[in-house]
């Protein structure tokens, strides 16, 4: 799976590499994390980079939910929670480097993984929008003054990672690896391409590095989470 990410270069350098301009104001992201409202390029509105909160609720989810943070490449299809997303609500995820965690010895160890050549990268995400139930009256909630509130709820847009089968330098540290798009196949995934025609990412194309416990803990989100340590110190 495909529990945390980064992305941290500069503004104009994400709104160059990706053809687009934030709609908000941008700050580094070091261990973004489940439940954070991250960087998207929505398939809608693909000049724009936009807030998502990282999570999936499915539209007809009675409640809101952040367990679903990453969909199978194999079965998304299949899933009623992703299925209609698959066909009509594709996104980018900007990212510049994800961790995965190996187990040696019994514990865990996380690694961070990039791009050789240092290059930010696409993960293949879906969004899906959700409007939180109306009261049951339908007549609105009451304020603290005893009227009745008639706004709507605010709907909350999610996303998620797809993910597939590692390659061999993730399968280092994982069975499992995020889907990262090449530069020619970004435009494609918004398009609606099948995701088993998207080619896998070449193991050479990619290093993992071990980092610090303290990315394990999303508020700990600062340039030292991405330095690479050494496990033999």
């Amino acid at each position: 799976m495909c529990g945390r990410y980064s992305l941290f270069i500069q503004p104009d350098e994400v709104e160059e590499r990706f053809g687009a301009r934030f709609a908000f104001d941008f700050e580094p992201r070091y261990n973004a994390a489940p439940g954070q409202q991250l960087p998207v390029v929505r398939d809608d509105s693909r000049d724009s980079i936009t807030q998502s909160r990282w999570g999936l609720v499915p539209s007809w989810a009675d409640e809101a939910s952040t367990n679903l943070i990453n969909a199978r490449s194999e079965t998304v299809d299949e899933k009623s929670a992703f299925r209609d997303a698959y066909h009509n609500r594709r996104c980018l995820v900007p990212a510049d480097g994800f961790y995965e965690w190996a187990t040696t010895n019994g514990s865990k160890q996380p690694y961070r993984i990039t791009r050789t050549d240092g290059e930010p990268f696409a993960l293949a995400g879906l969004w899906e929008t959700w409007t939180p139930p109306q009261t049951q009256t339908g007549l609105g909630d009451f304020t603290e003054e005893g009227s009745v509130d008639d706004s709507k709820p605010e709907p909350l847009v999610t996303f998620t990672i797809l993910t597939r089968e590692p390659n061999a330098t993730v399968r280092e540290y994982h069975d499992r690896m995020a889907v990262m798009l090449s530069r020619e196949a970004e435009s494609a995934w918004l398009d609606g391409v099948e995701v088993d025609e998207l080619e896998p990412t070449p193991a050479d194309a990619l290093r993992g590095y071990p980092v610090s416990t303290a990315v394990n803990n999303p508020s700990n989100d600062s340039p030292s989470v991405v330095e690479e340590i050494d496990l033999a110190g």
